[in-house]
């Protein structure tokens, strides 16, 4: 099992720029596919980002691709969201969530359903 702890949300005006970062327990760290996710009220929990257990790997949403940077420090048993021209609507929960990296992982990293630890969430607000 691995305890995800997210930390770095908070307050910023559009255009402006977050690090989120994610805490794991345990030392089997680098066993696990990491990756970020985000749910707005009302919304759907939409993938983010996700990095393999090597860094060797990441993809992204459409949306955020050219802003956002994902990076891990297995040696630290962290990972990271690099966050930069924010907007408005990108305003939601994130949580960061472990899967582990074996079989067709990675192939399905986009999906939530296939991640099985879950952080408790950090909320970030993107002002106009």
């Amino acid at each position: 099992q691995v305890q995800l702890v997210e930390s770095g949300g908070g307050l910023v005006q559009a255009g402006g720029s977050l690090r989120l970062s994610c805490a794991a327990s345990g030392r089997t760290f680098s066993s696990y596919h990491m990756g970020w996710f985000r749910q707005a009220p009302g919304k759907e929990r939409e993938f983010v980002t996700a990095i393999s257990w090597s860094g060797d790997n990441t993809m992204y949403a459409d949306s955020v691709k050219g802003r956002f940077a994902i990076s891990r420090d297995n040696a630290k048993n962290r990972v990271y969201l690099q966050m930069n021209s924010l907007k408005p609507e990108e305003t939601a929960v994130y949580y960061c969530a472990a899967k582990t990296a074996f079989g067709r992982g990675w192939l399905r990293a986009s999906e939530s359903s296939s991640y099985g630890y879950w952080g408790q969430g950090t909320q970030v607000t993107v002002s106009s």
